[in-house]
């Protein structure tokens, strides 16, 4: 995801999402897989980002990533925070926070980091096709049938 005008506006983030059985009635899981520096987002990157603003008019993806994503870096919320650290420096001295934002967007949000962070974020689960073959190859097989 590219972000749009303001500090954040020379990232690009990987963003995870995961749907629940019960979804669109239950909140999914969407988080920033790279390191981003905001108030409304955790510093793991992992958590939710959706906590308790979750609602049906969200639960096309296609609003997530077109409006409340890019919302969301417009307009930080220092005063509801999950990352306490960004939300005391926003409030305290704007000027540094953006600083500190456009660090972490060329340290960790550049175009070409996005490729690496997936490698490096892959799970044993996402096997490619030469991986696949080699490790049914190795495979040990049950008794025969009699």
């Amino acid at each position: 995801m590219e972000s749009c005008a303001g500090p954040y506006q020379d990232g690009v983030w990987k963003i995870r999402v995961e749907l629940p059985d019960a979804y669109p009635y239950k909140s999914p899981s969407i988080g920033f897989v790279n390191k981003i520096y905001h108030p409304n987002v955790d510093e793991i990157a992992t958590t939710s980002i959706f906590c308790n603003g979750f609602s049906y008019f969200h639960s096309d993806l296609v609003n997530v990533f077109e409006v409340f994503l890019p919302q969301l870096l417009l307009y930080p919320n220092a005063s509801d925070p999950l990352n306490g650290d960004a939300a005391a420096l926003m409030m305290r001295d704007h000027a540094a926070y953006e600083q500190k934002v456009k660090e972490y967007c060329e340290k960790y949000a550049k175009p070409e980091d996005i490729g690496a962070t997936q490698e490096e974020n892959s799970s044993d689960d996402e096997l490619s096709e030469e991986e696949y073959d080699a490790s049914t190859d190795d495979a040990i097989a049950g008794e025969p049938d009699p």
